[in-house]
C-alpha cells in the first residue's frame, strides 16, 4: 500500500510538472497537443477506409462535392469521437504505459476544454456530412460515434469481454459511410464491405490484447486475453482472421470488383491465416502477436488501396 501510494504521488507531480511546462511552450504546443487528442493514427485509418468505401460504391463515377463532404466529415465525426473517448479513458490512461502521457492525463488540457473540443469537431463534421451528403451517411456516423463513445468507450469496454465485438461495429462504420455517400443505397455491397472491417479488426486489436496483456489487467479492462488467457486468445484470432479472407472474397460476388481484387486478396489472406496458425504453436506469443498486428496493417492498407482501384480493374 505504501509503495502505491508513493508511486501515486510520484506520478502526479510529474505529470503536473509535465502540465506546467507544456503550457509554457506557446501555440504550436498547444495545437498539436489537442491534435493528438484525435488519435492521429486512429483517425487517419478510419478516414481512409472511408474514401475507400466512396470510391469502391462510386465505380469511377466521381463527385468532388460528395466526396470532399464525406472525406472532411467523417474525419471530424471520427476526431470528435475520439477526443471524447480519451476524456472518458482518464482513469485507465493514467495506469497504462503507452498512454500516460497523453495530455487529458497530464492535465496539460483539461477535460472540460477537451470536451468543448469534442462538440466543435462533431457539430462542424455532422455540418458537412449534412452539405453534401445524405442522410444515410449522416445516420451511420452518428451511429457510430454512439457506438463508439457509449456502447464501448463508456460500457462495454469496461464491463464486458465482449467489447471487443461492440467496438469493431464502429470501426466498421467509416467504410460504410463512404459506400453510402457514393451509393445512396444499403445493398450486398455495402454490407460485405461493412462486414469486412469488422472482421478485420478483431484479430487485429485481440493482438494487441496479447502483447499489452498485463498493462489491460492492471487497468482493469476484461480483454479476451486477460479473462479466458492467451491460448482462447490465440484461437479467436485465426477463427476471425480466416472469417476475414472469406469475406473479401464475397466480394467479388457483388460485381463490383473483380479478379485482379480476388487474386491480391486471397494471396494476402491465406499468408495472414498461414501466420494466424503458426500462433498456435508459438513459443513466444507475444512476439507472434505484434507480428500478427503488423501484418493486419498490411491487410487494411491493402484492402483500401484495392476496394478503391478494384473497381477499375480487370
Amino acid at each position: 500500500m505504501v509503495t502505491t501510494t508513493h508511486t501515486s504521488d510520484r506520478l502526479g507531480t510529474d505529470a503536473r510538472m509535465a502540465a506546467r511546462a507544456a503550457r509554457r511552450r506557446g501555440p504550436r504546443a498547444s495545437i498539436a497537443r489537442y491534435y493528438s487528442l484525435t488519435k492521429p493514427r486512429v483517425l487517419l485509418a478510419n478516414a481512409l477506409t472511408a474514401v475507400a468505401g466512396y470510391f469502391l460504391a462510386s465505380a469511377g463515377r466521381f463527385d468532388l462535392w460528395v466526396f470532399v463532404s464525406l472525406t472532411i466529415g467523417s474525419t471530424l465525426m471520427i476526431a470528435s469521437a475520439c477526443v471524447l473517448n480519451n476524456v472518458l479513458d482518464r482513469d485507465i490512461d493514467a495506469i497504462m504505459q503507452r498512454t500516460r502521457a497523453r495530455a487529458t492525463v497530464s492535465g496539460s488540457i483539461s477535460a472540460v476544454r477537451a470536451v468543448v473540443f469534442s462538440i466543435i469537431l462533431g457539430a462542424l463534421g455532422m455540418a458537412s456530412l449534412a452539405i453534401g451528403t445524405n442522410g444515410a451517411v449522416m445516420l451511420a456516423g452518428s451511429i457510430g460515434f454512439v457506438t463508439y463513445v457509449v456502447l464501448y468507450g463508456m460500457l462495454s469496454k469496461r464491463m464486458s469481454v465482449h467489447g471487443t465485438l461492440v467496438g469493431s461495429v464502429s470501426g466498421a462504420i467509416p467504410i460504410l459511410s463512404g459506400y453510402l455517400a457514393a451509393s445512396e443505397r444499403l445493398d450486398a455491397g455495402a454490407i460485405i464491405a461493412f462486414a469486412i472491417l469488422f472482421l478485420w479488426q478483431m484479430p487485429a486489436f485481440y493482438s494487441i490484447s496479447i502483447y499489452r496483456r498485463d498493462e489491460y489487467a492492471r487497468a482493469g479492462i476484461p480483454v479476451l486475453s486477460v479473462v479466458r488467457g492467451i491460448r482462447a486468445t490465440v484461437v479467436q484470432i485465426l477463427i476471425y482472421t480466416i472469417a476475414f479472407v472469406l469475406a473479401t472474397l464475397l466480394l467479388p460476388l457483388s460485381g463490383l470488383v473483380g479478379i485482379v481484387y480476388s487474386a491480391t486478396m486471397a494471396a494476402l489472406g491465406l499468408a495472414w491465416i498461414w501466420l494466424g496458425a503458426r500462433g498456435l504453436r508459438a513459443r513466444n506469443p507475444e512476439i507472434w502477436a505484434r507480428q500478427m498486428f503488423r501484418f493486419s496493417m498490411i491487410m487494411v492498407l491493402a484492402i483500401c488501396l484495392m476496394v478503391s482501384v478494384g473497381p477499375l480493374l480487370p
